[in-house]
């Protein structure tokens, strides 16, 4: 029953980071347990086939735990949910990441890659240059908590610093506390997102109700006390605007290596991760192994954070994209990077996306040497179909690298690849785009058969 305290045997890790063991038949799964120990752990949460719950004991204690470097973290009460696997060494993180990819690839997708890559990993702290912090007015305390939400509940912890986010940021966290606690829209005001480009740094203000005078004046004060810039949100992310007109108007996303500045807006979608970020354009790149002279697609292209890149190599890269406004965004960057006369950007609903759509792009292209696949947590399904219908070897790109943030997709499209479209799992590996945390990123490499 719930609250139950009960000892087992750890056997494995599941794919949020939660100890696996079994008990009287069924699979229990313990927050903050490691395969190989023996827990006491709180049941949380019974069902007729498996239970969960939250060790608060460690009998007997894995070598790979660690003591989590952030107070915030662990197995107490109220701990922070932002990081999940602070107390497993980080390089073990990664193997375990990897083990959740290859074991998905196999049970979900009956796949296994012909070569497993190089984990792209990074720094561990420090990394995270996008956040959404979560604020709450306690009026019983007359206080105010920010910071991000306590494991498994829609608390939020009540942190006093961050070790993933940058210290500035870190630093800013008790200082914010009091900033919205003087507001008089202090109980309206749910979340703050944090966004960084190059040295630039803006918090976007989630605001519910009409900005007062007086809030304005301690906004602009805040802001130019501590450099940043403040931006308010009234609705959804497209009605994001800055305070005043001198705050930053865009940031920037740089990639050194390819000479590219990619702007974007603080509400956009970017990496959290800048490096890992460069690490795996460049991955992407030499696995996509192109010539000078090869057209590639880049399918779910966003902003154009791979098409950009790509265009400085290939004769041309075709982004293909769901949205005008992000398609229209990305050929201003192309235009601002140099880089119009090879980048083309079309708008497609990839959801619903064909062989005759597969076909018609090529027609269009006079070929597709290369493709790029990186969807949202959905997957591309459609997308993968249709490459898989396309029995015609001159219509079928010699290569395609699929940039995947859920490995269950991810593996569900490698099946309908592979198993019923001929083509080759040649090698997949892990990113570690987000370091103490349960999310696996990953990419993969498949090729038609011979």
């Amino acid at each position: 029953m719930r609250g139950e305290r009960l000892k087992v045997v750890v056997e494995s890790l599941d794919q949020e980071g939660r100890g696996v063991a079994h008990r009287e038949g069924k699979a229990v799964f313990i927050e903050g347990a490691l395969p190989g120990e023996t827990v006491v752990y709180e049941v949380l949460r019974q069902k007729a086939r498996y239970e969960s719950g939250r060790a608060i004991e460690i009998a007997h204690e894995s070598a790979l735990r660690v003591v989590p470097r952030c107070p915030h973290a662990g197995l107490h009460v109220g701990a922070c949910g932002g990081c999940s696997m602070q107390h497993i060494d980080a390089r073990a993180q990664v193997a375990m990441k990897q083990r959740v990819l290859e074991d998905t690839l196999w049970h979900v997708g009956r796949v296994r890659p012909q070569m497993l890559l190089r984990p792209v990993a990074g720094p561990s702290w420090r990394y995270r240059h996008r956040a959404r912090l979560a604020v709450r007015y306690v009026a019983k305390k007359n206080g105010v908590l920010v910071g991000f939400h306590e494991r498994a509940s829609s608390y939020v912890a009540d942190i006093h610093r961050c070790e993933v986010v940058p210290r500035k940021i870190s630093d800013l966290l008790l200082p914010l506390r009091d900033l919205v606690s003087s507001l008089t829209l202090r109980d309206r005001l749910p979340q703050i997102e944090l966004a960084i480009g190059g040295s630039a740094v803006v918090l976007v203000f989630r605001v519910l109700q009409q900005l007062t005078a007086a809030d304005g004046a301690l906004l602009r004060k805040f802001g130019l006390m501590h450099a940043v810039g403040i931006w308010l949100q009234p609705a959804g992310p497209a009605s994001a605007v800055p305070l005043d007109d001198d705050q930053p108007q865009r940031l920037e996303l740089l990639l050194p290596e390819f000479g590219v500045a990619l702007p974007f807006l603080p509400t956009d979608f970017t990496q959290v991760n800048h490096r890992i970020n460069e690490v795996l354009v460049s991955r992407v790149l030499r696995l996509l192994a192109p010539n000078s002279t090869d057209v590639v697609a880049d399918f779910f292209c966003g902003l154009g954070n791979f098409t950009l890149p790509f265009a400085t190599r290939v004769r041309k890269v075709i982004g293909l994209e769901g949205s005008a406004f992000l398609v229209e965004r990305a050929r201003e960057a192309a235009a601002l990077n140099g880089l119009t006369n090879r980048t083309q950007f079309e708008m497609c609903n990839l959801f619903d996306f064909t062989a005759d759509d597969w076909r018609g792009l090529v027609d269009r292209a006079g070929a597709i040497d290369k493709v790029l696949i990186d969807p949202p947590r959905e997957g591309a399904l459609a997308l993968v179909q249709a490459l898989a219908d396309t029995s015609v070897p001159s219509q079928r790109p010699a290569r395609v690298v699929y940039v995947s943030c859920n490995p269950a997709t991810l593996a569900r499209d490698c099946n309908v690849m592979v198993n019923h479209g001929g083509w080759v799992l040649r090698a997949a590996g892990v990113v570690n785009m987000f370091p103490h945390t349960s999310h696996v990123e990953s990419i993969a490499l498949l090729e038609p058969s011979a």
